[in-house]
């Protein structure tokens, strides 16, 4: 059941496209105004306080549910049909971007760099080609709306990143499309030179082998080489505590490669490759330099704490 709280929005913390960071009685929220309508301080709002209450999820924060002040008989988007999350209570319209067109029936060798994690993301983009015109793909197994990541907002004002789609269930992308198959074909569409895919923030995980949500990235990397397309797989690799489950290659990578074959994995040079697992070697210099001043942050490590899990995202681009 969704637990649900009334309260009176009592500070605006900061304000960003897409996304709200508020506070409702005292307790951080946020809010997405493309789907609930604007806010402003003394609103009175519905907010959802379960993950927060839990400590699981969200992260800490509650999530503007309604607004009941200024959000309600809102118009939807002109012309559009298909529902994002059909028949739950959130449910709304959205354009997508498949509908009224033909797309190809290929992707024709477009490079596609699957991520099991969100944090590969922006050393990806930073490994791939200056001036590569990149998409970047959200799959379900994290957040949701793609408006959450500050990391996207970051790589789209250095051109890292040319638009952002979201896939299925994930909602307020620049665009959006019902699967990620349409999503690549429109990609190969529209011109651009590479592809990222990766869940959002916060990966949805129950602790077993297959529970993960990274495993989308083997959905995208099968859809991608049956569509004609050349995926590369950012390996999840830590120098963590030896304690920790993820310390070297993860077990996550190992579940991924058991659902995708023939897909390329990019591998950083000058840290020891896995032995059990082919991988390509990739020229890694300089990786440091162009991830600077990025948001790069993994369980609370960065690159300096962790330098393979940044240099092996790195990895991915630089093959890409």
């Amino acid at each position: 059941m969704l637990t649900l709280r009334r309260g009176r929005v009592t500070a605006v913390v900061s304000r960003a496209e897409g996304l709200a960071r508020i506070e409702v009685d005292g307790a951080p929220c946020i809010a997405y105004p493309r789907l609930t309508g604007p806010v402003a301080l003394g609103d009175d709002v519905l907010v959802n306080v379960q993950a927060r209450e839990l400590e699981l999820g969200s992260g800490g924060f509650d999530v503007l549910y309604a607004n009941m002040t200024r959000g309600l008989e809102l118009d939807g988007v002109a012309g559009a049909h298909v529902m994002k999350l059909p028949y739950t209570p959130v449910q709304a319209a959205a354009w997508h971007a498949e509908e009224g067109r033909e797309l190809p029936a290929t992707v024709d060798g477009l490079r596609v760099v699957c991520c099991s994690l969100h944090s590969q993301v922006a050393p990806v983009c930073a490994g791939i080609a200056t001036g590569a015109r990149v998409a970047y793909v959200q799959l379900p197994g994290g957040a949701l709306p793609v408006s959450l990541s500050d990391t996207l907002r970051e790589l789209r004002v250095r051109g890292l990143v040319g638009t952002t789609i979201g896939v299925d269930a994930c909602v307020d992308g620049d665009v959006q499309c019902v699967s990620v198959a349409s999503a690549l074909l429109w990609c190969a569409a529209e011109g651009f030179d590479a592809v990222v895919c990766a869940v959002g923030p916060g990966v949805v995980g129950t602790g077993s082998s297959f529970g993960h949500g990274g495993l989308a990235a083997a959905w995208a990397a099968h859809v991608t080489r049956a569509l004609g397309g050349e995926p590369i797989l950012a390996v999840r690799a830590s120098h963590g505590d030896s304690r920790d489950r993820h310390h070297g290659v993860s077990h996550h990578v190992r579940d991924i490669l058991r659902l995708a074959s023939d897909v390329t994995i990019a591998w950083p040079r000058g840290f020891d490759p896995p032995a059990d697992i082919e991988v390509k070697v990739v020229d890694v210099d300089g990786w440091e330099a162009a991830c600077a001043g990025l948001p790069l942050s993994h369980m609370g490590r960065g690159p300096r704490d962790d330098p393979l899990f940044f240099a092996a995202a790195y990895a991915a681009g630089r093959a890409a």
